[in-house]
Order: structure tokens, then C-alpha cells, then sequence
């Protein structure tokens, strides 16, 4: 049995796509889904519970005792049927036989990252689904919680996602289960559609969020080998500085709020834990 954990907060807009798309799954194996409603209050709770009623496989569980994607998805854990468990996220669309790749994946290894299709659900030009699995701050290969693989036993063995580290949760999880001796691959045949943010305001929002995770991940593990990349920071800076004369053409407009959101994140971070992380 495999357990896919899909947590919810006011994501009433795309919920329904991505419950179409777990329902259209085919897998050999017996799944279900978990819907994990952190306190949403635009009708996400409604949504989640029509679709448990329709299909006797899907079930909703309250998890708005603690905000946070880490606390909706441990939450959801813990009521959980299956020996596997599958992440992914309320607004993206798995694609046809990722519950099956999750599966497979999981029999050669305990930890595994799948790969993210970023145009179908963008409107832009069709590329080759980009791993998750990356290294970051040169150190430990990590997944990302919208496309993640993890044996229950390995998880519950670390104490799952923490929970008061939001954004950047599911590296500092991928790099917990490693340290302790736990086997992560790649999942190539595990593809989630990504949907992007839009407006500026959005992309540097939740920007500024994933650059504050840096400086506490750098801090936790950087005895482990985690390494900061000044060049590669000063790089950015020098691009940020050059491209704020033309942040009004949208061409540039997104990119240029990607880049000042991670950055301003990784100031502001770097100033409360009393680490240097640019």
C-alpha cells in the first residue's frame, strides 16, 4: 500500500485538478490519498470531503493544528494506511503513472525525488522534466515535498518533517534521512506539473520565503560538508543591480522578482541566526 499525502491551505482554485488527476491514477499496487486540510477557510474542506464521499479511497484529516505544509503533511502521516508514502502538492497535476513510479521507486531505495514538468501548466515552451533532485549548498542531494518518495519506516524514524521549518522542510528531511544511512535516488518516470506563480507580487513573496530557509539549512549542516557559494551569490547581486533598470519589462519582471526575493530572504535570515549566508 502506498499513502499519497497531499496537504491543503485555501487552495480551492486548483484542488479539484489535482484530485482528477490522483483519481485517474492506475497502479497494480492498492493507494490512497490523504487530504490534509491545514485551516483552510475557502472552501478547500468542502471540496476534500465531497471527493472522500465519491471515492472510498480518499480521506481528509484535520491538520490545522499547527499552519504549515510540515504539519499538514505529519499530520496526514499519522492517519496514513501504507507502508509507502507519496507527497505532492494541492495546486501542481501529477501526470499519468507517477503513483506506479513512486512505487517502484521505493522498492530499490528509501528516499526518491521525482522530476517536475514546468510548462503545461504555464503556457510556455515544452522542455525535458527537470530533476528535483539537486545539490544543495553543494553538499547532499535533496527532493522537494510537491514530488517525494519516502518508506514510512525511514520517515518515522527521523521524527518526519519539521515542523517549524517551513519552506526548505523537505531538503532538511532528504538530508536527515541521509545522514542517517538511508539510500536516495532519483525518480525520472515520476513527473508532477508545476504551476508557477504569476504576479510579481506572488514570485518574490514566495521567493523571499525559500531564501530565508538558506542561511538555516547552511547553519544546521554546515559541520556535515553544507558549503556557501559566495561567487555564485555576488554573481546575482551584480545581475539584480544591472537588470533594475528594465524590472518593468515583463520579460524581465518575474526573473528579476525571483532573484531580489531569494536574495532579501537570505539577508534577512542571515541577520536573525547570526550567520553569513549572502
Amino acid at each position: 500500500m502506498i499513502s499519497v499525502i497531499l496537504p491543503v491551505r485555501n487552495g480551492a482554485e486548483f484542488l479539484e485538478e489535482q484530485l482528477r488527476a490522483l483519481a485517474a491514477q492506475r497502479s497494480s499496487e492498492p493507494w490512497e490519498v490523504i487530504i490534509a486540510d491545514n485551516g483552510s477557510t475557502d472552501g478547500s474542506l468542502a471540496i476534500a470531503r465531497d471527493w472522500s464521499l465519491e471515492h472510498a479511497n480518499f480521506h481528509v484529516v484535520d491538520a490545522s493544528g499547527l499552519t504549515g505544509a510540515s504539519a499538514a503533511r505529519n499530520a496526514g502521516v499519522d492517519v496514513a494506511t501504507g507502508e509507502h508514502l507519496a507527497f505532492c502538492d494541492a495546486d501542481d497535476v501529477v501526470l499519468s503513472g507517477w503513483i506506479d513510479a513512486c512505487t517502484r521507486a521505493l522498492t530499490s531505495a528509501d528516499l526518491a525525488a521525482g522530476r517536475f514538468d514546468f510548462w503545461s501548466l504555464n503556457n510556455i515552451a515544452p522542455t525535458a522534466p527537470v530533476p528535483a533532485a539537486t545539490r544543495q549548498l553543494g553538499f547532499l542531494p535533496a527532493g522537494l515535498g510537491a514530488n517525494l518518495a519516502i518508506r514510512r519506516s525511514a520517515f518515522l524514524e527521523v521524527g518526519g518533517f519539521d515542523e517549524h521549518f517551513t519552506p526548505g522542510e523537505d531538503i532538511d528531511l532528504c538530508w536527515r534521512l541521509q545522514l542517517r544511512g538511508f539510500r536516495f535516488i532519483d525518480m525520472p518516470e515520476a513527473v508532477v506539473a508545476k504551476r508557477a506563480r504569476s504576479s510579481f507580487r506572488e514570485v518574490f513573496r514566495q521567493s523571499y520565503a525559500y531564501g530565508r530557509c538558506g542561511p538555516l539549512l547552511h547553519k544546521r549542516y554546515r559541520r556535515a560538508g553544507a558549503r556557501r557559494d559566495v561567487r555564485g551569490a555576488l554573481k546575482s547581486w551584480a545581475w539584480l543591480v544591472l537588470s533594475l533598470p528594465r524590472v518593468f519589462q515583463p520579460t524581465r519582471r518575474i526573473e528579476w522578482a525571483r532573484g531580489a526575493g531569494t536574495r532579501l530572504g537570505r539577508i534577512e535570515a542571515s541577520w536573525r541566526l547570526r550567520v553569513v549566508f549572502p
